[in-house]
């Protein structure tokens, strides 16, 4: 079978237009036990069966009171309230705790701080309004005493002693100070009337939701049925996780992912068994999920190879919407209406094979799909502004979903992107979030303000601490301990070299760059870099580690290479570091010393960015051998010829430095275990680890 074109190729706010279009809305419901009801959608407004509070109760520990049998007591002339009730005392009172029921006579609390024990002086007579010793209200006493009601109070010259009455169960009191009519109390139906709404439709339940519903009476509701959504993997060469991972063959983890997202987004997940590359028999698979679901989600098998049977089989079912849509990554991406008349209103989305592409049409796509299913709104993206530091490309007529970290530096929010290839789906791992290129942009230029939209909470991004330069794997156990140590914090690595790192950190684009740079001229690591290149720039530098840099070659050494004038051999294959990082710059040291022309070394323009990147493609016979750390060899089982020891720094911003998040970087660096863990590592001195220089 030949090459496939995109037949339908569409926008993707076309597709997405076209898709909510095509589905019908869940009109099924079922009733949930409230204590059950978290994250689900009401299927219709919720009212409160009683009031909240349905009784008028106490909101102080104190007394109740008839608040007339108050009025006129002052400083001056305090009147004398006696336990009991109108039956039998003349001005009774009885004690309340905070959330009892007030007797029926009362219609007042007096706060406990506020009783005083013992008769009033006087016999307890009450000042009348025609006294010179009593006023209106002139703001002298505060709102928890009067409620904030007008009152009438003395300034009587006398004063007497007497004691609060807390903790104490006294049959006569005396008060100080008028009380209003309700203060103190939470009258019947002050949250909540009986009747009143309490829940919208199509509103998703919160964990206070749920304490508001059973406070108002209400036991059970009425919510959308979760959105059946079928997930079907196809291809032949897929293997469950924990089978053998032998070349050509795949581990089926995508629908794993999908499934979680349905979960996460209110649907219910019914994964399949993979389906082969048969055209037949993935028509027939496709026709009986979809007798079952809402939603179909089959995953690979609609780009444009030979075996991609996805949209063929999807055409027998129903109308292709799309076929291709103009995102990256997710181009392979369709949608399909279903044209049976018994299942009208479903829809099936062709999901990329690619975890990157799946997880961004899922987003896109499934995400805004369920919301739509069971009635609510467009799921809300949260988004900062944030600068891109350098010149990011794109391609046009794609809309580009570039992945990147956030950090703060210096004041602004700065971002750095990830790999973009659609197969790493580590890079979804390590996002803060997107950055959307629209697709007729050529891309972003530096300085450019931009909007990213938010994979964590703005409370996590603020925590990172965006650290630049030279790769290392002792950064791995740097971020590990520091998040045992302060949770809060993170690094966001960008592995750009030595050189790069410090024009970076001069540019206010990170808070720290790692380097390893030697000065052939000085015999020194880094310092003179360092004041070349950030001239005027306060900075702070302290020493990492010590490490061993030396030739990664295969388990046993089978070619027998001891020195850099090996790599000139005959058949020798060799891969280099980029142009400015540390590797590189040793390499050309070393080569120049022994007069060695790097033309005479096959490979030497061959380049990658990081040390476990040269690691790799020796372990995978793409190359002979490579320069690199010793603690790279030791990860993959490779072995290792050293040949220099050099100071791994970090430089870090002084104003950074000085903050919290640096002090606290700086005192897990001094820590003893962070040393602990890098001594686990192979090719690692941590004498001078911390040492300023």
């Amino acid at each position: 079978m030949g090459r496939k074109r995109y037949l339908n190729k569409q926008p993707l706010e076309t597709a997405r237009s076209a898709l909510l279009a095509a589905a019908g809305r869940l009109s099924t419901r079922e009733l949930v036990p409230v204590e059950d009801a978290l994250g689900r959608v009401t299927a219709e407004a919720v009212f409160a069966v009683r009031s909240v509070p349905h009784y008028h109760g106490a909101a102080m520990d104190g007394i109740a009171v008839r608040a007339e049998d108050t009025f006129g007591a002052s400083e001056g002339r305090p009147i004398t309230l006696r336990h009991g009730t109108p039956d039998s005392v003349d001005r009774p009172f009885a004690y309340v705790d905070t959330g009892n029921a007030l007797p029926d006579w009362a219609n007042a609390v007096v706060m406990i701080e506020r009783v005083f024990a013992g008769d009033a002086p006087g016999g307890g007579s009450a000042p009348t309004s025609e006294s010179p010793a009593v006023r209106v209200d002139d703001g002298c006493c505060d709102d928890a005493e009067t409620g904030g009601q007008p009152h009438s109070h003395s300034h009587a010259d006398a004063a007497f002693a007497s004691e609060p009455v807390e903790g104490t169960t006294a049959q006569t009191i005396h008060l100080r100070g008028a009380s209003a009519p309700w203060q103190h109390v939470r009258l019947v139906g002050e949250d909540v009337v009986a009747s009143e709404p309490l829940l919208p439709r199509g509103h998703h339940v919160r964990p206070y939701d749920v304490g508001a519903l059973l406070a108002a009476g209400v036991h059970e509701i009425g919510v959308r049925s979760r959105p059946v959504v079928a997930i079907l993997p196809t291809g032949d060469e897929l293997i469950q996780p924990g089978d053998e991972p032998k070349p050509g063959r795949v581990i089926e983890f995508n629908s794993r992912m999908i499934a979680s997202f349905v979960r996460e987004w209110g649907g219910d997940p019914r994964r399949l068994d993979p389906v082969r590359d048969d055209l037949s028999e993935m028509r027939s698979r496709i026709s009986a999920a979809l007798e079952e679901c809402d939603v179909l989600c089959i995953i690979a098998g609609s780009s444009a190879g030979q075996h991609d049977f996805t949209v063929e089989a999807l055409s027998a079912a129903g109308e292709i919407l799309a076929h291709g849509i103009d995102v990256m990554p997710g181009k392979p991406a369709s949608i399909m209406a279903v044209a049976n008349a018994e299942t009208r209103g479903r829809v099936a989305i062709g999901v990329p094979g690619y975890p990157v592409s799946a997880a961004i049409i899922c987003r896109e796509l499934l995400e805004p799909l369920l919301s739509h299913l069971v009635g609510t709104g467009a799921p809300d993206r949260p988004s900062v502004k944030a600068i891109v530091p350098r010149k990011l490309p794109s391609r046009l007529g794609q809309e580009e979903f570039v992945r990147v970290t956030v950090g703060e530096v210096a004041g602004r929010l700065i971002v750095s992107p990830l790999a973009r290839g659609a197969g790493a789906i580590t890079t979804m791992v390590r996002a803060d979030g997107f950055v959307r290129v629209p697709p007729l942009v050529e891309g972003l230029n530096a300085g450019e303000e931009v909007d990213v939209e938010l994979l964590r909470p703005l409370q996590d991004v603020l925590g990172t601490i965006v650290v630049t330069g030279s790769h290392d794997l002792t950064l791995g156990v740097l971020e590990d301990v520091l998040r045992a140590d302060s949770p809060r914090y993170k690094l966001a690595t960008s592995s750009v070299g030595s050189l790069a790192g410090l024009l970076a950190l001069g540019r206010d684009e990170a808070h720290l760059a790692a380097t390893h740079l030697l000065d052939p001229d000085t015999g020194v690591y880094n310092l003179p870099d360092i004041e070349r290149l950030l001239e005027g720039v306060p900075v702070v530098t302290v020493n990492l580690v010590v490490r061993e840099q030396g030739l990664i070659v295969p388990p046993g050494n089978p070619l027998g290479l001891k020195a850099v004038a090996d790599l000139t051999r005959d058949g020798i294959r060799f891969v280099n570091r980029q142009s400015g990082a540390g590797t590189r710059v040793l390499l050309d040291d070393l080569l120049d010393r022994e007069g060695i022309d790097p033309d005479a070394i096959t490979g030497y323009e061959r380049e990658e960015f990081t040390h476990m990147a040269v690691a790799v493609a020796v372990r995978s016979g793409l190359v002979d051998v490579g320069l690199g750390v010793h603690s790279a060899a030791s990860a993959l089982g490779l072995d290792f010829v050293p040949i220099e020891r050099e100071d791994y720094d970090l430089v870090l911003r002084k104003d950074f430095a000085e903050s919290a998040a640096g002090e606290r970087l700086l005192s897990v660096i001094r820590g003893e275990s962070f040393r602990a863990a890098v001594v686990k590592l192979q090719g690692y001195d941590t004498s001078r680890t911390g040492q300023l220089k």
